[in-house]
């Protein structure tokens, strides 16, 4: 049989003419799939002009959900408070979630967070605080599930009207609280916790967060969690030891950004102080900051940043003594005078021997 053009079917022929009178936008605008696909333009929220030069990134992404990870006193409040003066400044609301109660409303105000005390008249004693911000704590956050609660009700408030502002939401920390399970039964189990993590954002307010992306959203929420953390023992003699997160990896599956500060083992910072006779003032710390996950514009950066009571500076003999300049009068008052030397001191590595798992 000769080889020429294949004849079409009966069934192919009315295929490719149901095609052809097809209108493929009619259909998504009938199935109300014609407008839902567009993002808004990515915006930061600025930190500090320190923490910019060593990330190459401006701060922290709006309409995610962000980890500040590491070892106890490494930087990561000191983020988090930068963020939310930031974010004051730009008209966003910062919403502090203080769940493991080391909060230092002086030390904030020191920083720039724009608060007022409330005096008592009678005694001159300040018995609240008030300004453009959102405070809720242990008094009445006592588990996973009530956070999860407390900002999809916020969450709602603002859908409603009723609160017209982005909302940046500062929870100071994952693992610093149980689930509802643990509490009732009295035991702190680290699965169920992370399992009440998993249930509560990974499902559930993690989406809403980045929903708030959409152009067709009228606001912009973000999620700024610091994170716990605890080193893992290597699994081999050859092998190295991982910094593991408090409360699971939920959280690290759906942040799209990432900050790790300090090292694997400790805390890896270096004290520097202004020492006195016996008296001793710790003005400042190096710790290392490195961006671990970068789902907006793939920088990962690594290096050296100061931190200081006033925030980040640059890693450099010139801004530290800028900043020991600035402020060697009020140290002095502390030390009882000005002729004071200035020490750096290396933190410990800790023995990680016994932390073959999640310590309980």
């Amino acid at each position: 049989m000769p080889r020429g053009k294949k004849t079409q079917t009966l069934q192919e022929a009315a295929s490719s003419e149901l095609k052809k009178a097809f209108n493929l936008d009619s259909f998504k605008s009938g199935k109300g799939l014609s407008s839902n696909s567009k993002f808004k333009d990515q915006q930061w929220i600025p930190l500090s002009d320190a923490f910019q030069e060593i990330t190459s990134i401006p701060g922290i992404p709006m309409g995610h959900v962000v980890l500040l990870r590491g070892h106890s006193d490494t930087g990561k409040t000191t983020a988090l408070i930068e963020a939310s003066i930031s974010a004051q400044k730009r008209g966003v609301l910062p919403v502090f979630i203080i769940t493991e109660m080391k909060w230092n409303w002086e030390h904030a105000i020191q920083m720039g967070l724009e608060v007022e005390p409330v005096v008592d008249e009678e005694t001159g004693e300040v018995i609240d605080y008030s300004g453009n911000f959102i405070y809720v704590d242990r008094d009445s956050i006592n588990s996973i599930e009530d956070v999860a609660s407390f900002i999809l009700d916020l969450l709602d408030e603002q859908k409603k009207g009723n609160l017209p502002f982005d909302l940046l939401f500062l929870w100071d920390s994952i693992g610093s609280i149980p689930c509802e399970m643990s509490l009732k039964s009295n035991k702190n189990n680290n699965e169920w916790n992370a399992g009440a993590m998993s249930t509560q954002f990974g499902n559930n307010v993690n989406q809403k967060i980045t929903l708030s992306r959409k152009e067709s959203s009228p606001y912009t929420n973000t999620l700024v969690c610091v994170n716990k953390v605890w080193t893992l023992k290597p699994e081999s003699p050859m092998g190295q030891p991982k910094l593991m997160n408090k409360g699971g990896y939920a959280m690290w599956f759906d942040s799209t950004f990432v900050v790790t500060f300090g090292n694997i083992m400790s805390a890896g910072t270096s004290k520097i102080k202004a020492i006195k006779d016996s008296k001793q003032v710790e003005f400042a710390k190096r710790t290392n900051l490195q961006i671990d996950k970068n789902h907006i514009n793939g920088i990962t950066t690594r290096g050296k940043i100061v931190m200081t009571p006033h925030g980040f500076i640059n890693d450099d003999p010139n801004e530290l003594k800028d900043y020991k300049n600035a402020h060697a009068a009020d140290w002095s008052k502390v030390l009882g005078g000005m002729d004071f030397d200035v020490v750096e001191e290396n933190e410990e590595v800790q023995d990680i021997s016994h932390f073959e798992k999640e310590p309980e």
